[in-house]
Formats: C-alpha cells, sequence, structure tokens
C-alpha cells in the first residue's frame, strides 16, 4: 500500500490525511512545521494528552472549544484555575470531560511556568530535543524514539503528568522537532525547508 494519496491538487501527501476532510488543512500548513510559541506548544502538548486513548480526529473537531475553555492556552491563567474550574470544565460539553486530564492541564500549566522562570521560554526547553534527520526513521513506522523517551523523562522529573514517550513523539511531530511526513509527500520538502530556515530559541 502506498504511504501517500493523491491530494485534491493531484500531489502526494501522507495518507492519513484522507481519513477526514479536517486533516488535509491541519497537514497541509501545521503537521510538522517547526513552532517557536510558547502558547502554541503548551496547547499541542495539552491536546495530545486529552488525546490518549482517543484520535486525533475527536480533538481536532473540538479544538477551538478548547481554546475557548482553556482561555487561548494561556498557561499563566490556567496555572491560577481552581477547584470550581474543574467542575466547569467537567460540564462543558464541547471539550472532552475527564477530570484527570483536566488536573493534568492544570498542573502542566503551573509546571510551565516554573519553566518559563528557569528556562526563559518552553520553546528553548522543547527544541534541546529536536531530532536530526540523520536520527529519524523511516516516516510514520514508530510512535516513540530515544529523543521522544528523554523528552518523557525530563517533563516527568520536572512534575509533568500526561506526558508520555507516545505523546511527547505525537508532539514532536506536529511542533516541528522531527519531520515525519511520507517520503514522496509534497509537504515534506515544505518542512524540511522550514526547520532548515528555523532557529531553536536559546
Amino acid at each position: 500500500m502506498s504511504v501517500t494519496i493523491s491530494g485534491p491538487d493531484g500531489l502526494p501527501r501522507c495518507r492519513w490525511c484522507a481519513a477526514t476532510p479536517d486533516y488535509m488543512a491541519y497537514h497541509d500548513t501545521e503537521w510538522g512545521f517547526p513552532v517557536a510559541d510558547d502558547r502554541r506548544l503548551f496547547e499541542k502538548l495539552t491536546l495530545e494528552g486529552f488525546q490518549s486513548g482517543l484520535s486525533w480526529r475527536t480533538i481536532l473537531t473540538k479544538r477551538e472549544n478548547f481554546r475557548t475553555a482553556f482561555h487561548g492556552f494561556d498557561f499563566h491563567r490556567i496555572a491560577a484555575f481552581d477547584q470550581g474550574d474543574v467542575e466547569r470544565l467537567l460540564r462543558d460539553q464541547g471539550i472532552v470531560r475527564h477530570r484527570r486530564k483536566i488536573e493534568a492541564a492544570i498542573n502542566n500549566a503551573r509546571r510551565a511556568v516554573e519553566m518559563v522562570k528557569s528556562e526563559g521560554s518552553l520553546a528553548a526547553f522543547f527544541w534541546r530535543f529536536e531530532q536530526v534527520p540523520e536520527a529519524d526513521a523511516v516516516p510514520q513506522t514508530v510512535s516513540t524514539s530515544s529523543v521522544s523517551v528523554a523528552l518523557s523523562k525530563d517533563l516527568k522529573k520536572r512534575g509533568w503528568s500526561f506526558v508520555g514517550p507516545t505523546t511527547a513523539y505525537a508532539f514532536m511531530q506536529a511542533m516541528g522537532l522531527v519531520n515525519d511526513h511520507a517520503m514522496g509527500c509534497v509537504v515534506r520538502d515544505r518542512v524540511s525547508q522550514a526547520r532548515s530556515n528555523f532557529s531553536p530559541p536559546l
């Protein structure tokens, strides 16, 4: 089976983006492009935690609801959430209502505030875990890597939760720390160029 499909413009793309129309735009404009914005990094890691046991399609369709419920993923505001906010979120039908995941998001926001104080930014920390091309496996054949294991361990040591190696790897794929677009996918070269032009935060 081919690892690519023909997109609406006739050009090849990763096969997974054929699963739903929402995936195509996400694949073409977001997935794999390097990100240095702290809010977007926190959002993605949080949503990957919510995705655990679910499909990304479920999360993607609810993403705007999540953004509203979590104040645009401003982790400084989320860090101040209390039990009342947990109960509010558990009543919000627009998001995934899972107590442990909601509590993890609040916990991780507090850890993110600490990380900014100690590291300067979330981006400065996460981009230490960029996976160099020479270490890349054949695209989309693994769900973890030695780098995602190391990232997961470091985050857990700092008190983060719902950040296992698989979640960490999915985060790395999406935020550009690894280029996991299929060989032959038209977006792979775009992502490679974007990564080449990207200066990781210090």
